[in-house]
């Protein structure tokens, strides 16, 4: 009987590997988590801190550097960390050197609600709350709050937020009721009557037209207030 050593040598290559595969996949699963790094992903890095994120992964699942890789079960990792009111969205993941590390991206509040209850807006109209670490530069809103006052706020808010001009200048909304809402410039006296959320894009450019004929004028000290409540025109009250 002829024997084939091709299809041995095959054998014994194909369990050689089979069997390093093994011994490597058992060595990996008993390294230990050497390092614990947590990595906040862009601008808005102010309202949570590392040791805070930390802080909380022990009280919530306990000590993670030098815990065995199988026994970390990253989607309970990821759901502590996202059960922080500061964070927006969480990815956990282990390196190939036994780093854990947790990407954050936090929340960003857009208006800052003063009343009985103190608290941010965020950028998808959530409430959010205060931050110890960090006080956010963005407008104060006053007056009648409830929840539609605060659904008109967010409109106005992200409005604002996509124009240059808006965003750098103004300051607060001031609720008088719903559909009665005030803007309150950085730079200026004068308060804007906006009126409802209807017609938010024909209200703003009759307004930057007035704004840059008064400004050309040197007549914007003049004013008292600026309505924007009528339809398609820009009514004032002088000092």
């Amino acid at each position: 009987m002829r024997i084939n050593w091709d299809y041995i040598k095959l054998t014994f290559l194909l369990v050689a590997v089979v069997a390093l595969y093994g011994f490597a996949e058992q060595r990996n699963q008993n390294k230990k988590v050497e390092n614990v790094t947590v990595k906040f992903v862009g601008e808005n890095n102010l309202y949570l801190t590392e040791d805070a994120v930390n802080k909380l992964l022990i009280q919530k699942y306990g000590p993670l550097k030098n815990t065995p890789k199988e026994q970390l079960v990253l989607n309970t990792i990821e759901e502590i960390i996202l059960s922080n009111d500061m964070v927006k969205n969480a990815q956990v993941y282990l390196t190939v050197n036994g780093e854990l590390v947790s990407k954050i991206v936090q929340r960003k509040p857009i208006g800052r609600i003063e009343g009985v209850s103190k608290f941010y807006l965020d950028d998808q109209g959530e409430h959010m709350p205060l931050s110890k670490h960090h006080s956010a530069r963005v407008p104060i809103i006053t007056g009648k709050i409830t929840g539609k006052t605060l659904e008109d706020a967010y409109v106005i808010l992200d409005y604002i937020n996509h124009d240059d001009f808006l965003r750098k200048n103004v300051i607060g909304i001031h609720i008088e009721d719903e559909g009665k809402y005030q803007l309150k410039f950085r730079m200026e006296n004068f308060v804007v009557n906006l009126g409802g959320v209807d017609n938010l894009n024909t209200k703003f450019s009759n307004f930057m037209a007035f704004y840059a004929k008064a400004a050309k004028d040197n007549s914007l000290e003049d004013y008292a207030t600026v309505s924007l409540e009528f339809n398609n025109q820009v009514v004032c009250t002088k000092i």
